[in-house]
């Protein structure tokens, strides 16, 4: 079985990074074309040994690169075409039936209630367009149970949506001893520091500027925060704001997101809506405690899988409430810089053991599952079929 995986870009961001781990172990022979901005994993995927095009599309609108897509498909000769987030689901399907592939499978990463891909979805036309590309698609993947009923109520038949969470590979996130102090050196992070990060675009609806809020009032803590976008200025600038810039780390685009996570103390996730959270279970995975005001992934797993997960609301005083919990109690504003540091290193100096429910997640086990979709919709002598099939 051919398949060509279309995706709007290549940054590190959780449906990217989780297309890389599909790629390693699904079955099919597979292909990959972003449609705009191969990013840092484009490299990271060729090194996996799977080929990459970027389309080198100019915008949402540019329909001129609709052709170049087609001629694509078509020299490709694939069986079956998946495409990821928003704009290559759109493309993605249209290209694929003008290139004679009636078999498209698309995953939908991103739909909250309110924001599909961090933008309002009550902008005109963005349900209507949505749902061009789903007519075109043969299963529509939902990374969540919320994410499958938002997907139905918007118009996408039950019979066609199949569940299936994000992937990964636990033991990749172990915690490391050396990444920590490797990661922390090339970040200018003192050894002994307690660091409470984050990770994720830097784009409003991450509310990374709750984190910061949560955090300024606890002397001797440093943020550290994992990727790039339109926000991060506004970060920088609310640091600065709050008086504590030379207590905040902007790490950027990063693939080796398990060592940066070695290098934290606590994990937070401040962002009141989540179609998953994939960092949130990589967390874990490196021991860390983890706050988080949403997380379906985390919701579907038995209550004692979550003992090293604390749920609290997007505000800072929440959020700084629940990283001084971490203390036993009392505020930390009210202590000298260097008696907090001492107290939440000593709490925080063995990781946790990450919770065997992880395996729910194991990156192997999803692949199969997907490969069992393209099964489902190509039929078993179709899928038997190409180079590795």
């Amino acid at each position: 079985m051919k398949v060509l995986h279309v995706i709007t870009g290549l940054d590190a961001g959780g449906a990217e990074q989780w297309l890389r781990l599909l790629l390693r172990h699904s079955a099919a022979d597979a292909d990959v074309l972003a449609l705009t901005n191969a990013g840092v994993l484009a490299d990271a995927i060729r090194s996996d040994g799977v080929a990459v095009t970027d389309l080198g599309m100019r915008g949402n609108r540019d329909v001129a690169a609709i052709p170049r897509l087609v001629a694509h498909v078509r020299r490709g000769r694939y069986d079956l075409v998946h495409t990821h987030l928003y704009r290559a689901q759109l493309y993605g399907a249209i290209a694929a039936r003008l290139a004679g592939v009636r078999r498209v499978v698309s995953t939908e990463h991103s739909l909250n209630d309110t924001l599909i891909e961090g933008r309002p979805t009550d902008r005109p036309g963005v349900r209507a367009l949505y749902m061009t590309g789903a007519r075109l698609t043969s299963r529509v993947i939902a990374v969540s149970e919320p994410v499958a009923r938002r997907l139905v109520a918007w118009g996408v038949p039950r019979e066609r949506v199949r569940v299936v969470p994000v992937g990964i590979e636990t033991a990749e996130f172990a915690f490391d001893p050396a990444a920590r102090a490797a990661v922390r050196a090339e970040l200018g992070i003192a050894q002994d520091a307690v660091v409470v990060g984050g990770v994720g675009r830097m784009v409003e609806p991450k509310r990374f500027d709750i984190l910061l809020r949560a955090l300024a009032p606890l002397p001797g803590v440093t943020a550290l925060l994992v990727g790039e976008g339109p926000a991060r200025e506004g970060l920088a600038a609310l640091a600065a704001q709050l008086g504590m810039a030379d207590r905040v780390r902007f790490a950027g685009r990063r693939v080796d997101v398990a060592r940066v996570l070695s290098a934290m103390d606590v994990f937070a996730s401040p962002s009141p809506e989540e179609t998953f959270g994939v960092a949130i279970l990589e967390a874990m995975a490196s021991g860390l405690p983890v706050v988080y005001a949403a997380a379906p992934a985390l919701d579907a797993l038995p209550e004692q899988a979550r003992a090293g997960a604390t749920l609290t609301q997007a505000t800072p005083a929440a959020v700084e409430a629940a990283v001084v919990a971490l203390l036993g109690g009392g505020r930390p504003v009210d202590r000298p810089a260097d008696r907090l540091s001492d107290r939440l290193s000593d709490r925080l100096s063995d990781r946790l053991s990450p919770p065997a429910a992880l395996a729910d997640y194991d990156g192997a086990t999803l692949a199969r599952r997907i490969d069992r979709i393209y099964t489902e919709c190509l039929g078993p002598a179709r899928s038997a079929s190409g180079r590795t099939g």
